[in-house]
């Protein structure tokens, strides 16, 4: 196919004056090439900041989520597992985790000086003291327990702890629509990672879903969830305090380093 543009510069060549066509004919500069998108676009940066800026500012809220994990065998095969989390939040410092699957259902209780971790199928519950907010405790149980909080990015994004410089590429696919609610999805890739966000459209940009890529495993293992918030809640205190049920039973939550050790005791 010929380009619309080098037609119309031959016709110009053709109505020159003849002294003017025995000159040396000027070459025409290159045409310049389309310049690429950026692999990081800001558009799609700017929307992830403006959605961390609104979780961060949050102070009493319930999210629940549908969740479905996927979960790959010894020969490749991969299978999912459906389940839900309820999150209660009071910022800064009060949280409480309801997580329900087909095969595990725990419970997290944290009030600012405790958290509690209890399985209501077998009664038994930890309590350990825990740091003053939210974001540390995040670190804490993940660092000293091994317990990684379900959808712990709905409290990072928008803070150092979750830096924008970490993207490889970042891009808005186009609008969608979750559950009715008007959104744009947007797609992100890091190390190790590819992940998209459907962000509420409007004044209220809540995340609506999210996809995770597990990419640094060959079998590239997915996470979903589609959240429901409610964003004024109006929590009791009562909604962060355990109170152990009768027939529970107490026991010691042991930090990873020490499982570490009595492994390597022969």
């Amino acid at each position: 196919m010929r380009h619309p543009a080098l037609i119309t510069g031959l016709c110009l060549a053709l109505a020159a004056p003849l002294a003017m066509a025995a000159a040396p004919p000027k070459a025409d500069p290159p045409a310049a090439a389309p310049a690429a998108a950026p692999a990081v676009q800001p558009e799609a940066v700017a929307a992830l900041e403006k959605m961390g800026k609104y979780l961060r500012s949050l102070k009493d809220f319930t999210v629940h989520a549908d969740t479905t994990i996927e979960l790959v065998m010894e020969d490749g095969q991969k299978l999912q597992f459906p389940g839900t989390l309820d999150y209660k939040v009071r910022a800064p410092d009060k949280l409480q985790l309801d997580l329900h699957s087909d095969r595990k259902e725990r419970q997290m209780f944290y009030d600012g000086k405790s958290l509690t971790v209890y399985g209501p199928k077998a009664k038994y519950y930890a309590t350990v003291d825990a740091p003053p907010t939210i974001r540390e405790l995040l670190g804490t149980v993940e660092s000293t327990y091994g317990i990684e909080m379900p959808l712990a990015d709905l409290f990072l994004w928008g803070t150092d702890q979750a830096p924008t410089s970490a993207l490889k590429s970042a891009a808005r696919i186009g609008p969608a629509r979750i559950d009715g609610t008007v959104t744009d999805q947007y797609a992100f890739r890091q190390e190790g990672v590819d992940w998209q966000v459907w962000i509420e459209a409007g004044p209220k940009p809540l995340p609506r879903r999210l996809v995770i890529t597990t990419t640094d495993d060959p079998a590239q293992p997915q996470y979903a969830s589609t959240l429901t918030w409610n964003t004024a809640a109006g929590l009791k205190d009562s909604a962060f305090t355990f109170t152990p049920p009768k027939d529970s039973h107490r026991i010691q939550m042991v930090a990873v380093d020490v499982v570490a050790v009595e492994e390597k005791s022969p």
